[in-house]
């Protein structure tokens, strides 16, 4: 049996949220399965490996040559999964555009959220309900990313981490500017925290101009000297430093997500989006603004969020 699962959201959180249900499918037929998720998931970097997916596809956006966008995307879209001979897809959306796709692609068995019912869909809701409806599985909600032990172990000897350090991922990136704390309240995060403890920090983060302006601004604290950059690495080469951290402290972006998914205790610093994007794991412990109950788009708050709040949680999690 050769199963297809479409998640065509954006970003790498919105592609480790859905893990938990891949995994659940693939498990529940016993097979693994193919993917089809859009370049900016860089599912590629961090899912080549998972035993429960055997290939992923690529929806192609930026390439003449076959381009996916448009009324004759679809029909190359549709060509393209028909070479593959899929028996069954699962489509993580609502769209008529995907329902027709895989019909022309000739997929005979075709689970899908109902169609026209994106408005106010629950990212992890929906796929709950749609999984527990289709399946009858109720799917646990924390991801799990899973690396090779000697990934991990050629890490801690290639960046000479010492076990006897309290080793942090700090994320200081984020998808928007309202995402981005500022590197004046990671700094005074890191005074409060080695006041207590030996620390070493992994900044993580893009090479965005506003990101590296937040980056260089720490690298030139009297910190630099216990601080790892590693906006020059891709996913597949951070995991396993972050796999070898004792906790993680992240904008919500996609550090909080796979630090999370590496079961790695992870601190979510929500400012402006939803709260969901933050507590969905139970390795997340999110912070909201000062003065908040609770956290969403237009919240604007990365202004709010207390750094002396952020060590207390850092203290507890750690003890």
């Amino acid at each position: 049996m050769k199963i297809l699962v479409i998640q065509n959201r954006m970003g790498i959180g919105d592609m480790v949220i859905y893990l938990p249900y891949i995994e659940a499918i693939s498990k529940k037929f016993n097979v693994p399965i193919s993917i089809l998720v859009k370049e900016n998931s860089k599912a590629s970097q961090y899912l080549d490996k998972n035993k429960f997916i055997e290939k992923i596809i690529i929806i192609n956006r930026n390439n003449k040559n076959n381009n996916h966008d448009g009324f004759f995307g679809s029909f190359s879209l549709a060509n393209q999964i028909r070479k593959y001979n899929f028996d069954k897809v699962f489509i993580f959306n609502s769209s008529l555009r995907f329902n027709l796709i895989c019909k022309f692609a000739g997929i005979k068995k075709i689970y899908q959220y109902p169609l026209f019912k994106k408005k106010n869909q629950h990212l992890i809701e929906s796929a709950k309900k749609f999984i527990l409806k289709e399946l009858n599985l109720d799917v646990r909600t924390s991801p799990l990313i899973r690396l090779d032990d000697s990934l991990v172990k050629d890490a801690f000897k290639k960046y000479k981490i010492d076990s006897n350090q309290t080793n942090i991922v700090l994320g200081i990136g984020g998808s928007g500017p309202t995402k981005r704390i500022s590197a004046k309240k990671f700094i005074l995060f890191m005074h409060m925290a080695m006041e207590s403890y030996d620390c070493r920090f992994f900044l993580a983060t893009g090479k965005n101009k506003d990101e590296q302006i937040i980056l260089n601004e720490i690298m030139q604290s009297e910190f630099k000297e216990k601080c790892e950059p590693l906006d020059d690495k891709n996913i597949s080469e951070i995991l396993p430093i972050i796999k070898n951290c004792k906790i993680a402290i992240c904008n919500d972006s996609s550090f909080s997500h796979l630090s999370s998914a590496l079961e790695i205790p992870t601190i979510v610093l929500m400012s402006d989006t939803p709260l969901l994007y933050g507590n969905y794991s139970t390795m997340m412990h999110p912070i909201i603004p000062d003065g908040e109950e609770t956290v969403s788009h237009n919240t604007l708050g990365k202004d709010k969020i207390n750094p002396e709040k952020i060590y207390n949680k850092f203290k507890i999690i750690l003890n």
